[in-house]
């Protein structure tokens, strides 16, 4: 059993080798992953290997990496700040292993632990930041596990970010110590200097921390319009994910699933604004209202939204109030449903010779007098995705029909995109109008409609004219003929 008070049996620590030699001895994969793992310093690298794979010729020729094609002798490791013997050669790495404490140098030999002095660790690299996973060799892949997840999480940035941070040092070191110079690192790692340069914008970012340091007012605040995508977790981006562990508040939709809500920072403000149909918690203009007051008070918000916020995510009335108000945002697009939809059943939105045109709709554009320039693009063999249709399916079909597009033009249609408990259902266009009878589909509906959706994979679905709603049929077919 594991001990609560474990002690570690190697140390770690970062040592210099700015300008300095690093010696591997060996020419094959072993010594190649030991290279590029040290190519990410500054040390220079002396790979000793009589015979090497192209591989790792190629490496050095990249690289400039010193290479001593002759047959190992102790003499080659002599200057060097460490040494790696990885030759896969049992003797060979032991014999290395001795020269190099003989002449006072530490050691990691490959897959040997009992003859290393050092462990190499899975390494996260934001140079100058860097992070380092060991397992005393216990372990390899869980340490490169445990760096995948940890890499993830960190912005590529955060490099940039803390060179420019160490540019600040002296003149932060002028503030007042205690509460004023924390407050200057805080708003500078998590403020505007650090979006400033997430976005490549680093002259900015240099005035924002300027401004920082002759202000004594609080950071102003950030809204991020973050896309939750259509509910799988593991469909978040990157992006979305590491501002929603940094979030003050998170404002979020009905149809963000808690999943999702709850991958933000424990200690996060959570305030739903769900709008589902025919029950608003708030209106758009008090959700406006709302971004803007955290916005003044300071908050980092994450305004999460289901799928992508620039479709069908009234995000626009979102950005106009945050501009009018002078509070910063971002906007960080999800997977759209559309996409989601498509994924489940394999279907291309695009075909090659079929269809070379997408349209994204909602159902209620068809709810007008007149038919919407889209209309027509599906009559010439656009793929059209409808959102939040189910309720005016028949309408939708009614309508296109009534316009040209053939009533045997294929349909598929998916509740729940993306999870678990997703429904998929098949058919023609004829065959639509049967949605608007379906009680059991309370959750989201997408419906794909156009004749590249014929190149689905119908296995997992359910055809939508076994469910066929007799009287709805029977009135789309009188509306079309009037």
């Amino acid at each position: 059993m594991p001990q609560a008070n474990a002690k570690l049996n190697a140390f770690p620590v970062f040592m210099r080798v700015e300008g300095e030699a690093v010696a591997i001895v060996g020419g094959g994969e072993a010594a190649l992953a030991k290279a590029r793992l040290v190519g990410q310093s500054s040390a220079v690298l002396r790979i000793i290997a009589q015979t090497a794979e192209a591989e790792l010729l190629s490496f050095i020729a990249a690289t400039g990496a010193v290479h001593v094609a002759a047959a190992y002798e102790a003499a080659h490791l002599e200057g060097a700040a460490m040494v790696f013997a990885a030759s896969g050669d049992e003797a060979l790495d032991r014999r290395v292993a001795e020269d190099a404490r003989r002449l006072c140098i530490p050691v990691n030999a490959v897959d040997r632990p009992e003859l290393c002095d050092f462990f190499t660790p899975a390494l996260v690299n934001r140079a100058p930041v860097a992070i380092a996973i060991g397992t005393e060799g216990a372990g390899p892949v869980l340490a490169q596990m445990l760096r995948g997840r940890i890499d993830r999480m960190l912005s590529p940035s955060l490099g940039a970010l803390a060179t420019l941070a160490a540019s600040f040092r002296g003149a932060a070191e002028r503030l007042p110590k205690g509460t004023g110079r924390r407050r200057f690192w805080r708003d500078f790692f998590a403020g505007a200097p650090a979006r400033a340069v997430e976005a490549g914008e680093f002259a900015r970012a240099h005035d924002a921390a300027v401004e920082l340091l002759v202000s004594d007012a609080p950071a102003s605040g950030h809204i991020a319009l973050v896309g939750a995508g259509p509910g799988a977790e593991d469909l978040l981006t990157l992006r979305a994910h590491r501002l929603l562990m940094e979030a003050d508040v998170i404002v979020h939709d009905a149809l963000v699933p808690e999943a999702i809500v709850a991958m933000g920072r424990r200690d996060a403000e959570r305030l739903p604004v769900g709008k589902r149909k025919r029950c608003h918690s708030k209106s758009q203009e008090e959700i406006n209202a709302l971004l803007v007051e955290l916005g003044r008070e300071g908050k980092r918000v994450v305004r999460l939204k289901s799928g992508d916020p620039l479709v069908f995510g009234r995000a626009g009335e979102e950005m106009a109030a945050l501009r009018d108000a002078g509070i910063a945002y971002e906007v960080v697009p999800g997977v759209t449903a559309a996409f989601a939809a498509a994924a489940d059943f394999e279907l291309p939105l695009t075909l090659r010779g079929v269809s070379s045109s997408l349209v994204f709709t909602t159902g209620h554009d068809l709810k007008g007098n007149s038919l919407p320039d889209w209309a027509k693009l599906a009559i010439s063999g656009a793929t059209v995705a409808v959102y939040m249709g189910r309720s005016v399916a028949a309408e939708v079909a009614g309508r296109l029909i009534e316009a040209g597009l053939s009533p045997d033009t294929a349909v598929a249609v998916v509740e729940n995109a993306s999870l678990g408990n997703r429904r998929r259902f098949h058919g023609t266009l004829a065959d639509l109008p049967s949605l608007e009878a379906r009680a059991d589909l309370a959750g989201p509906v997408m419906t794909i409609i156009g004749d590249a959706v014929a190149g689905a994979n119908f296995e997992r679905s359910e055809p939508l004219a076994a469910h066929r709603h007799e009287d709805t049929a029977s009135a789309t077919a009188e509306g079309v003929e009037q």
